[in-house]
């Protein structure tokens, strides 16, 4: 027979693991917001902030670790359980990785706030709301359980990915138009792509909380709209009409 405070102690511990990963998953979500505002604004000393922050969701990151694995060796969880201590641990990593790439976006501000501005970042800051939106629908599925709003976070990846292709080939023509506009045109370019696979690192999460939900992974592929990895431009500039 198993003693009530046996199981109370573990009910503790895995509301401890959820309590973790949603602190990761704000603070998170505050550096995404961050890091494009730092962008949008051409703030250095924001960018700034963003880099130093994201100490902090490492630090969880190795919390949610010492919890999982303690649950895991002393506690051997069964079934939905199980599901939830190993959800949690590849969650975390997910979230770990986003809290990177926006450190990796504030980085690529701090140069291009000394070049002069080339292009409009409508498209990336559009990209970054979208991107903001859905790690925070997907913290609210994992805290309440919920695999409908799981996928439908899944679902919105596509306009993520629809977006960085006529980002990226919008970034070809101007760099086209004037070679000095590369450098600068090249580290948006790579900021797009951070903010791109930040959204495919929400959906893993999506996929992680189905599955925590239901004991199986998603019904279908998840859909990816990404075709910059094959976009191609003429090889001479279009002359002015």
């Amino acid at each position: 027979m198993v003693h009530k405070h046996i199981v109370r102690a573990f009910d503790q511990q895995l509301g401890e693991l959820d309590r973790k990963i949603a602190e990761m998953g704000g603070l998170s979500e505050s550096l995404v917001a961050d890091a494009i505002d730092a962008l949008s604004r051409r703030d250095a000393e924001l960018a700034e902030r963003v880099i130093a922050a994201d100490a902090r969701i490492d630090a969880l990151e190795a919390e949610v670790n010492e919890i999982s694995l303690r649950l895991l060796a002393l506690r051997q969880p069964m079934a939905h359980d199980l599901r939830a201590v190993v959800a949690g641990l590849k969650i975390s990593a997910d979230i770990e990785r986003i809290g990177d790439l926006a450190t990796n976006v504030a980085k690529r501000t701090m140069t291009i706030v000394k070049s002069n501005p080339v292009a409009s970042t409508i498209t990336i800051v559009r990209m970054g709301v979208i991107v903001q939106g859905m790690i925070k629908s997907a913290l609210d599925a994992y805290v309440a359980r919920d695999a409908e709003q799981a996928m439908d976070v899944w679902k919105r990846d596509e306009e993520v990915d629809q977006l960085h292709t006529s980002l990226f080939r919008e970034m070809l023509t101007y760099m086209m138009e004037n070679p000095r506009n590369i450098t600068p045109c090249a580290h948006l370019m790579f900021v797009a792509k951070n903010i791109e696979r930040i959204g495919d690192h929400v959906t893993n999460i999506a996929e992680r909380v189905y599955f925590l939900v239901k004991g199986e992974p998603p019904p279908s592929d998840r859909p990816k709209e990404d075709d910059s990895s094959f976009t191609t431009v003429d090889a001479k500039p279009p002359r002015d009409s």
